[in-house]
């Protein structure tokens, strides 16, 4: 059969990525259809970590409590040597910039199951799943993808002949590491050289069961690199690297299984729940944007699990996706926005996948020697520690010397408790979504002339301010900065003001007020906006 309707957005893959791609475009009403070869999820564990920046995205999709039922806070994530002496210690379990602990352990299937919900709730989003995306052209005006039906016969995915094509002003590839999106536009992946065959292991605990084991560990033992980290409230996870001598088979033979993790836990205190050998690797896209088509998540990278962060990348594709189309779909920009997609998002995942890589190789080594050296470099404090997180350093942000604050530029923003001249609850749900201006101890409008609120306006900015005396919050205008972050975060930047695009990250800050319309000027001057917003605004 063949549609004639067009939708708004097309994607291709129902993970955690597309799922959250689904809601987020859902959400602002547009009209989506997600397709997916299988007909029905995946029902074995794989990501179990997602961070504070994640967790802020759950909540903007109206899922956050629902999130923090079926999750756990971080503890503190330790590497230890092959005698268990710590080498590092990085404390997951910290406050962070987004108001609660840096990290969150959950399981794959709970989650999955809990956005499948959510995106199935939205009336204007149809999941199509059991279609496999085969044909896809780039029209004038829309793309046109051709899709066929399969069912599952045993362990086999097999087609029924039923076929559909439909039709989409966008198609977003989410479709994994074999994507065919990717391929159907030839877009190569840059192999950054990693590549390591681990056995992957999720086991659950029987009630009452006290497991003798590191919360959150690397065992950087030369005779077996192991990990070990919950896989979720009630789960845990073991790794193991195939050493040189051993095959992937034999790796997976369910005798060697519990050989392995006999030191921890036995057959009689665990039920198994998966064990497959997975190859760790490095891979990056050149382009993620090809006219009407973009990609997300492993369609577009892939890395070294060592810093929990593969899904978490993929949802910040999804959510830097969201905004961007919902300006263009909304008619405020031109697709052209969707051409910094790749500048922005491909540094900040390079230095993420550089930096999984270079753990990677701290934890993988399997040579006595060498790792003898790398323990007492360590254990001398001769290792400088990891770099933050990495930020936005291409794009959509404003380092201007003239009048913006270089420093600030690509953070992430801060995010905190406020009161409203009420009870104090999370800023994201005082504010809407969207561009904000936010200023410290006073309301932005005061600085801005017409055309800069009319700029503000017309891309659905808002302005507030904060404040830590209470004397000079004003009702929807100067909020109550309850837990002190936001002046902290001002204080430390040395700014006065921020401008946070929908995605939280910062556009740019300014050291004084008065250069606050000069700042939005230059956010109006970056965004392609479509003509007759231009000509409103100019």
């Amino acid at each position: 059969m063949t549609d004639q309707n067009i939708l708004d957005v097309a994607i291709v893959g129902y993970g955690p990525v597309g799922q959250s791609l689904s809601i987020l475009l859902g959400e602002r009403g547009y009209d989506v259809a997600v397709f997916d070869r299988w007909p029905s999820l995946y029902p074995l564990p794989r990501a179990v970590f997602h961070d504070h920046e994640i967790r802020r995205i759950f909540h903007a999709m109206d899922i956050g409590e629902d999130v923090e039922r079926i999750s756990q806070p971080s503890a503190k994530y330790q590497w230890f040597n092959a005698d268990w002496k710590t080498l590092v210690e990085i404390d997951w379990s910290a406050e962070s910039i987004s108001d609660g602990p840096v990290g969150y352990l959950f399981n794959q299937p709970s989650l999955e199951a809990l956005l499948d919900r959510k995106a199935k709730s939205l009336a204007n989003v149809s999941v199509q799943q059991g279609w496999e995306a085969t044909a896809l052209r780039q029209l004038s005006d829309c793309c046109e993808l051709t899709l066929r039906r399969g069912v599952m016969n045993g362990a086999n995915w097999e087609p029924t002949g039923e076929t559909q094509t439909v039709h989409a002003r966008y198609v977003v590839g989410a479709d994994g590491a074999n994507s065919f999106v990717r391929k159907s536009q030839h877009i190569e992946f840059d192999d950054l050289g990693f590549q390591e065959d681990w056995l992957v292991i999720d086991l659950k605990p029987n009630d009452g069961v006290k497991l003798d084991v590191p919360d959150i560990g690397q065992w950087c033992n030369p005779a077996r690199p192991t990990t070990m980290v919950p896989g979720g409230p009630g789960y845990r996870r073991w790794e193991f690297m195939r050493l040189p001598h051993e095959s992937i088979e034999d790796l997976q033979k369910p005798e060697k299984v519990w050989e392995l993790l006999s030191p921890w836990v036995t057959p009689e205190n665990a039920t198994l729940v998966r064990h497959a050998v997975y190859k760790f690797r490095s891979l990056i896209a050149r382009n993620w944007h090809s006219g009407r088509v973009v990609l997300a998540g492993d369609a577009a990278h892939q890395m070294p699990p060592f810093m929990g962060q593969g899904m978490c990348s993929g949802i910040r594709d999804a959510w830097n996706l969201a905004w961007r189309f919902d300006l263009i779909l909304k008619g405020i920009s031109s697709d052209r926005l969707l051409e910094s997609y790749t500048p922005e998002r491909r540094p900040q995942v390079r230095a993420v996948i550089d930096a999984s890589i270079a753990m990677g190789q701290v934890v993988c080594i399997s040579d006595k020697e060498e790792a003898a050296r790398r323990d007492e470099a360590y254990l001398a404090g001769e290792v400088p520690a990891l770099a933050p997180f990495p930020g936005l350093t291409e794009g959509m942000i404003c380092k201007n010397p003239a009048f913006a604050c270089e420093s600030v530029a690509g953070l992430l923003s801060v995010h905190g408790q406020v009161r409203n001249l009420g009870e104090a609850s999370r800023y994201d749900e005082v504010m809407p979504n969207g561009f904000h201006v936010i200023t410290l101890d006073a309301h932005p409008n005061q600085y801005l002339d017409a055309q800069c609120k009319a700029a503000l306006a017309a891309i659905g900015g808002r302005s507030i301010g904060v404040t830590t005396d209470a004397g000079k919050a004003v009702k929807d205008r100067v909020l109550l900065d309850v837990s002190g972050k936001y002046k902290q975060f001002f204080d430390e930047h040395d700014v006065k003001a921020i401008v946070v695009r929908p995605d939280f990250y910062i556009f740019g800050g300014v050291k004084t007020l008065q250069d606050l319309p000069s700042l939005l000027s230059d956010l109006a001057s970056r965004l392609p906006l479509a003509e007759s917003i231009e000509a409103a605004v100019s």
